[in-house]
């Protein structure tokens, strides 16, 4: 079964994700800040994380930056889903390894979940 680390500040919609991808048969962790991610993350060693990038406190930018730094799990892919639509941020997403830049309103659950298979 595979794991997936669910990091989004937004419950309701953490929840909903994570109902979705349970009744698809993955494991699921939620986080609902990037230093909580890290530690789970850590501890779960996760088959794919999916990050937001507006977080309270540190942003997912800054969870990127650690997770390249930690060799353990550095190579978790991160596939990001954000209404966040900043070229800038985007760009330093891409460069910090993420697989994908996803924007929230483009994806109903359902395709969010058929998206994230083909990294597993």
């Amino acid at each position: 079964m595979s794991k997936i680390l669910i990091i989004e500040d937004e419950k309701v919609l953490a929840e909903m994700y994570k109902e979705k991808f349970e009744k698809e048969g993955f494991e699921v962790h939620l986080a609902f800040t990037s230093d909580e991610g890290l530690n789970l993350a850590r501890k779960e060693k996760p088959d794919l994380i999916l990050l937001d990038i507006l977080l309270p406190g540190k942003n997912g930018i800054s969870f990127l930056k650690w997770l390249k730094n930690e060799p353990e799990i550095s190579s978790i892919p991160v596939v990001v889903i954000s209404n966040y639509d900043d070229p800038r941020a985007k760009k330093e997403a891409f460069e910090l390894g993420v697989k994908e830049y996803l924007l929230k309103t483009d994806y109903t659950p359902q395709q969010l979940v058929e998206k994230i298979k083909k990294y597993l």
